[in-house]
């Protein structure tokens, strides 16, 4: 029995770094900027093949906390269209993260896609999709609209 006991125990050692090393911090962004879709010459605003949106956005925090096994945990404040008709409102929006990594364009990891609240604040709380590579070199972290076009942009810690 003692050493049925001590072998699980052992092999229970043994596995525990891998479960940690899943879990350990890849990449985080402590606060983010919103989208100006201005156009510089004839191009404009875009951001790793991602088009931005069409009326300026403002956001008032962002703070994204990505594992290196894909966990993400972002905090969203005031997501807000900042032009427009429809400004100070959300336009009825959803937006999903996507981590960006190694040089442009790079590699595109996706979380699901979340609801605006109407004061503009969101939670995401799940795993990307594909799984970012460890380390994610060149990161860049959009948040993006259901229609595909960005919205805000993380700024990395």
């Amino acid at each position: 029995m003692k050493k049925a006991l001590s072998a699980c125990l052992f092999s229970t050692a043994l596995l525990f770094p891998f479960a940690a090393s899943a879990q350990a911090p890849l990449v985080r962004f402590d606060s983010g900027i919103g989208v100006v879709p201005v156009r510089a010459g004839p191009a404009a605003n875009i951001v790793r093949g991602v088009n931005p949106g069409g009326q300026p956005w403002v956001i008032s925090r962002l703070t994204v906390d990505i594992k290196t096994g894909g966990r993400i945990s972002v905090d969203g404040r005031g997501l807000l269209l900042g032009g427009g008709d429809a400004i100070g409102t959300t336009g009825n929006q959803s937006v999903f993260a996507k981590l960006f990594c190694g040089p442009a364009p790079g590699v595109a990891h996706d979380s699901a896609l979340v609801p605006l609240e109407p004061n503009g604040d969101f939670r995401i709380d799940g795993t990307l999709s594909p799984v970012p590579p460890a380390p994610c070199t060149s990161p860049v972290l959009l948040i993006i609209s259901g229609a595909g076009n960005w919205f805000a942009a993380g700024i990395l810690k």
